[in-house]
């Protein structure tokens, strides 16, 4: 629980202890400390609209030689802004933000490529724990569902957007989403609240915000691109399929192919066939059990030619769109080589960075476009909310762990021990 802070020496706003083992600790609450410096005069500030602490413990990649990645810390909590909340944390989705970009936000879960992607090889630029730690960092907290416990003073009536105190929440992730949860999140704006129904669990709730709204996003970006393909085909060859790939069986792979199934069938694209190319085993038995949907198990065990031709086999050819969730140069290589000409590829911002400046002369050759998606709109992620909750759009599986179990979860992550996407619960507060 928070605890009042007037009384206690400055020296607590800082890490209280380091390299914790979580099964020693009663978690109230879970997060991730920013470690930043503060001059003294800027930290005078800050603590003046603070009248709290609460624990915090922040999950990090393990890496070689490090034993632990969990570290124990106490933040100050602010006050509740004067046109925010203050959310009560019940859910969250494990997920992680790259250290090197502040504003990257990305789910992960247990069977995706993306985990595998980051977690082995790539160097973090800025870890406050571990120099030369792993990057994939796992930032439980940009997932997040919870209850209003407080409203601002400035809120009204007029302009609570139909908001009240204990009603189950959802938070979109903002510009300055804190790096993490406590027991206590603050919002500055109510307009990145979105509440949800009754009959739609906290647990499945945490997934939305991130993960399935990225998703969310590149197939709406996606049915643009095969509405003007459609549209240029309709009068030369109007029978002939628009054909899209998925790359990617991991959290948002899966929610891209259920998004995708139900909105192409939704808005009456029947042209369009779905296929998703497997990252890994586990990943090939669940893309298989989605209706309507091809799958095609890119095992990395095989050389580039033989996946390229397998996968144009399963598709019946070059395909029309790729939505690559992979997080590789050799995953948008292998897509671009499925790809026909003139085609489309959707990645996530995030990887754009990465990707886009050693990928332009290859799509300018091949007359191939490589669109960023960003993370989507809370208006989209208002719509899709009502879509899960009223079982038009089924979740990808999930499992539910207590807080306390947060550095077996990502262990188990990082291992592909746990099928689908994991759920961190908190105990309910007093």
């Amino acid at each position: 629980m928070p605890v009042d802070i007037w009384s206690q020496q400055h020296s607590l706003i800082g890490p209280m202890s380091v390299a914790t083992d979580t099964s020693s600790l009663s978690l109230k609450s879970l997060s991730v400390a920013s470690a930043l410096s503060e001059t003294d005069s800027e930290q005078k500030n800050r603590t003046q609209n603070m009248n709290k602490l609460c624990r915090q413990v922040s999950i990090e990649s393990p890496g070689p030689g490090v034993k632990n990645c969990v570290f124990n810390f106490f933040v100050p909590i602010e006050d509740t802004p004067a046109h925010g909340a203050r959310i009560k944390i019940v859910c969250a989705g494990a997920c992680y933000r790259r250290r090197d970009r502040a504003n990257s936000i990305t789910s992960v879960s247990s069977v995706s490529s993306e985990l595998s992607d980051y977690c082995p090889s790539v160097t973090s630029m800025s870890s406050p724990a571990h120099q030369g730690i792993r990057e994939g960092s796992f930032f439980p907290g940009f997932e997040v569902a919870g209850v209003i416990e407080s409203l601002g003073s400035e809120i009204t009536e007029a302009n609570n957007r139909g908001l009240r105190i204990g009603q189950r929440v959802i938070v979109y992730p903002f510009d300055e989403t804190p790096a993490g949860y406590a027991e206590l999140l603050v919002v500055p704006d109510l307009k990145h609240i979105v509440p949800i129904p009754d009959n739609l669990p906290m647990e499945e709730a945490a997934m939305l915000p991130t993960g399935a709204l990225l998703a969310m996003n590149a197939v709406f970006k996606a049915q643009s691109v095969v509405t003007e393909i459609l549209n240029q085909r309709a009068a030369t060859d109007p029978n002939k399929k628009c054909k899209i790939l998925i790359v990617g069986t991991g959290g948002l792979a899966l929610w891209a192919v259920r998004i995708a199934s139900y909105h192409f069938a939704s808005t009456g694209a029947h042209n369009v066939d779905i296929t998703v190319a497997s990252l890994r085993d586990e990943g090939f038995r669940l893309a298989t059990e989605i209706k309507n949907v091809s799958v095609v198990q890119w095992n990395e065990c095989l050389y580039e030619p033989q996946l390229i031709e397998r996968t144009k086999d399963v598709c019946g050819g070059a395909v029309d769109v790729v939505i690559d969730f992979g997080t590789t140069s050799r995953s948008l290589h292998r897509s671009m080589h499925c790809l026909s000409k003139g085609g489309v590829v959707l990645i996530s911002e995030e990887v754009a960075e990465k990707l886009l400046p050693k990928f332009s002369r290859l799509s300018n050759e091949y007359q191939q476009e490589i669109i960023p998606i960003s993370n989507g709109t809370a208006e989209q992620l208002e719509e899709l909310v009502q879509l899960v909750a009223n079982k038009k759009i089924e979740p990808p599986p999930y499992s539910v762990f207590p807080c306390e179990q947060a550095a077996e979860v990502i262990q188990k992550l990082c291992n592909s021990e746990i099928p689908g996407r994991a759920i961190l619960r908190f105990p309910e507060l007093e």
